[in-house]
């Protein structure tokens, strides 16, 4: 039975659009709605010079592109030119695209903490130059940069081998993807896990990549998980701290540089900046490496970590995890002190002077019980000027009052504290970072520090369900906007699908907004999406080869529930509807520009697919992908299909003076043709990386090694090539067109199983989609 044309229905353009604008409202949550920068910059007393380390020739002519430095100032950095270095050495490790010289505030705060001390310890900071490459990007690196530092550890241990306190292990701050690679360090086989006993990570996404855009970048998260998972109890002598930025820091959220769940929890520590002690501030991704409060409790934190011995920080590892709790967990107001002495025991009359006890916050006094006796505690305290605290006279009509709201979760350190004004009204979110786990039935607690003389109303907005609808949606795309573009092009497929169904059962090519509308439906990709996620799935799974489902895995993470990729589904078929729409309207613009601008000739059909042009085309991109750059090729045939979809466009008032036939087949073949290229911009974006990080190496490299589409590239060169010179009296004719149908559905299914923890899946898909396209223009 053939479909009916029909129409577009009135409230889909409205649905449609409301979905897209819900986006964009959760997309203004996480990019803009969040607290004002409340950290200090750091600033340089003096001016910060880097001294480049001379690398063994072997490892310099192995990784041209990478450098060691060592940080200094003023006269520090001139007494260290000649590398006679008697300090603790500490590595900085940049992270996606950042450079090395963002260790200055940890070394000029470092710096200005021993000038204080007389230079009795100081600490050397080194900083490696990854030449600003964006590893979170393209994972082809990410190996070899964990090779290099390796190097750099035993450079640096090598410039201290006669010193009188020579150190054998390497304390690294890593920010970013910069955390990741000093942990797969512990992946090297060559590695001796004793280089390093102090790990500090900033802003590191340590659980998953924030978008996981080809294999390499996935397969190293892997390696690195699943070696600290399996080796936890060889780990437990490496220390690690990582600090997440908080809800600033929309880049890398900080439910992913939370450490993965590891068997051994006494060697690893993770916190949110605006929880840490004396900082109490939310940092955006950058910021962290200079935040003054962050970078105040880390250096503090080093110098409590030396052992006065070795001048080394110490190797005891319980002492490095108190010390770390101290500064960035329960700081108790005082210095650290490695065992206080709790109890003394009191007899007669005792002067204790204040002076002596620095460390201590109070005194208590225990009387034990006595029978019948009377006794008498007289306490007198000398100098009370030391206990008078002068403060500025408050204006006569200032009446504001501070407030401090602290929202306490008790299964991760993510303490949020804001501090109002009274008379004021505040909002406080209560917004998590980490998914509370199953087995744990404690809740938050809001602890309010106010005036007693004021009054105070709290409500609470979770009771209106619009509002809490908005927050939930809100929250999805905070963890999920990631694998927002699976479901925009799931949509789209589905929609290609349902325009082939309309050419066999009509003959003519539907819109494609009327087709989304009639096709991308939820009901027929998300039941199966919630059955494959069962444990009862996991045999037939198992038994077939496939891999896991990314449903599960994120379900194991505590952040996955049916809802989200029912939710998630319709929001992408708002953004596929919408941007389907622009997409087409620009090409229709920019074809009417051409025609005014260019007034190009009436185009002569060539019915071959295959000429001997197009062969030469086809082999000279497939040669540069192999040479260069898989996804330049894809770039190149893209711009030469656009082009010619552009001069189709503009053809289309010249193919009115010919016979109805031939319209409606020209009308038919520029529909399909807009869908295949609005599916290959999707390919295209997801490549863009690896051509980006390509062409910002050039100078190193032609080619690059690896390269993750280089395979596909060579395959979408000849499927582009064929399509763009076919049409759909040719596809309609084919024995094949029906499989070619079908088969969209399934893949979408497919992509959305195991594409949204894998981007770099989804080309593949669509190439598979695209090939069977090419075999019904063939047979």
């Amino acid at each position: 039975m053939g479909r009916a044309s029909g129409r577009l229905p009135a409230a889909a353009p409205l649905f449609y659009g409301a979905l897209a604008a819900l986006t964009l409202l959760g997309v203004r949550d996480v990019l803009f709605l969040y607290e004002e920068n409340r950290c200090s910059m750091t600033y340089m007393f003096e001016y910060p010079e880097y001294l480049k380390i001379k690398l063994p020739k072997k490892t310099a002519r192995r990784y041209p592109a990478y450098e060691l430095y060592l940080y200094g100032e003023g006269n520090y950095a001139e007494e260290n030119k000649n590398l006679v270095l008697t300090g603790i050495p500490v590595l900085f490790l940049p992270g996606n695209a950042g450079s090395y010289k963002q260790v200055r505030s940890l070394g000029s705060i470092a710096l200005r903490k021993a000038e204080d001390l007389d230079f009795k310890y100081h600490f050397n900071f080194f900083s490696v130059n990854f030449n600003e490459e964006l590893v979170a990007l393209y994972g082809g690196t990410l190996q070899r940069q964990t090779k290099f530092v390796h190097e750099c550890i035993k450079v640096i241990l090598k410039l201290y081998r006669d010193r009188e306190f020579a150190p054998s292990s390497v304390a690294i701050v890593g920010h970013s993807m910069g955390g990741l690679v000093a942990r797969a360090l512990l992946t090297l086989k060559n590695f001796k896990p004793e280089l390093i006993n102090l790990l500090i990570t900033q802003a590191t996404p340590h659980v998953a990549p924030v978008m996981p855009l080809d294999k390499y970048l996935t397969d190293f998260y892997t390696a690195v998980n699943n070696h600290w998972i399996l080796n936890a109890q060889e780990l437990r002598n490496l220390t690690t701290l990582s600090v997440a930025g908080g809800f600033r820091d929309y880049q890398v959220r900080s439910g992913l540089a939370f450490l993965p769940r590891l068997s051994q929890q006494d060697s690893a520590l993770s916190v949110v900046s605006s929880a840490v002690p004396r900082a109490w501030a939310s940092t955006d991704h950058l910021s962290i490496v200079w935040c003054k409060e962050l970078i105040l409790a880390t250096i503090r934190a080093f110098f409590d970590l030396i052992d006065e011995n070795t001048r080394q920080i110490t190797e005891d590892p319980k002492k490095r995890m108190s010390v770390l709790n101290h500064h960035f967990v329960r700081h108790p107001g005082k210095i650290f002190e490695e065992n206080p002495e709790a109890f003394t025991e009191l007899t007669g009359v005792v002067i204790l002077k204040l002076q002596d006890y620095p460390s201590l916050s109070h005194i208590v006094i225990l009387v034990p019980p006595t029978v019948g006796n009377k006794f008498a505690l007289d306490c007198e305290f000398f100098k009370e000027d030391s206990r008078t605290v002068q403060l500025p006279v408050t204006n006569l009509f200032s009446f504001e009052k501070t407030s401090v709201y602290r929202l306490h979760i008790p299964w991760s350190h993510e303490d949020s504290v804001t501090v109002a004004k009274v008379p004021s009204s505040s909002e406080i979110s209560a917004k998590l970072h980490v998914a509370q786990p199953g087995n744990d039935s404690r809740v938050p607690v809001l602890n309010i520090y106010s005036s007693s003389d004021c009054q105070y109303e709290v409500s609470n907005k979770h009771l209106f369900y619009t509002y809490y609808s908005y927050i939930l949606v809100f929250q999805i795309i905070r963890f999920h906007a990631g694998a927002l573009p699976v479901y925009v092009v799931s949509n789209i497929l589905l929609t290609y699908g349902g325009q082939l169904n309309t050419l066999i059962s009509t003959g003519q090519c539907s819109e494609f907004s009327l087709e989304l509308v009639r096709t991308a439906k939820p009901y027929k990709v998300e039941p199966i999406i919630s059955i494959v996620v069962f444990n009862w799935f996991r045999e037939i799974r198992d038994s077939l080869s496939l891999p896991e489902v990314d449903a599960a895995v994120l379900s194991s993470q505590d952040i996955w529930f049916p809802l989200v990729s029912l939710i998630l589904f319709l929001l992408g078929t708002g953004i596929a509807y919408w941007s389907g729409v622009f997409f087409s309207a620009s090409l229709r613009l920019f074809s009417t520009l051409w025609l005014i601008l260019i007034r190009p000739t009436v185009l002569q059909k060539d019915n071959k697919l295959f000429t001997y042009r197009r062969l030469c085309v086809m082999g000279s991109l497939a040669l540069v992908s192999w040479t260069t750059c898989g996804a330049l090729a894809v770039f190149v045939i893209y711009l030469q299909y656009l082009f010619k979809v552009l001069k189709n466009l503009t053809s289309e008032p010249t193919q009115s003076l010919s016979n109805s036939t031939t319209i409606a087949e020209t009308v038919n073949s520029l529909k399909i043709h807009l869908t295949i290229l609005y599916l290959f911009t999707w390919i295209v974006l997801l490549n863009l990386p690896s051509l980006v990080y390509w062409f910002k190496n050039l100078r190193y490299n032609v080619r690059l090694d690896p390269d993750p589409c280089r395979s596909t590239a060579i395959i979408l060169v000849c499927i582009l090539e064929i399509l763009m010179n076919s049409s759909t009296s040719e596809v309609k004719s084919s024995k094949l067109l029906k499989i070619a149908a079908k088969v969209p559905l399934p893949l979408s299914v497919a992509m959305l199983a195991f594409g949204r923890m894998h981007l770099y899946k989804v080309p593949h898909f669509l190439t598979f989609s695209l090939l069977l396209h090419v075999l019904c223009c063939l047979v």
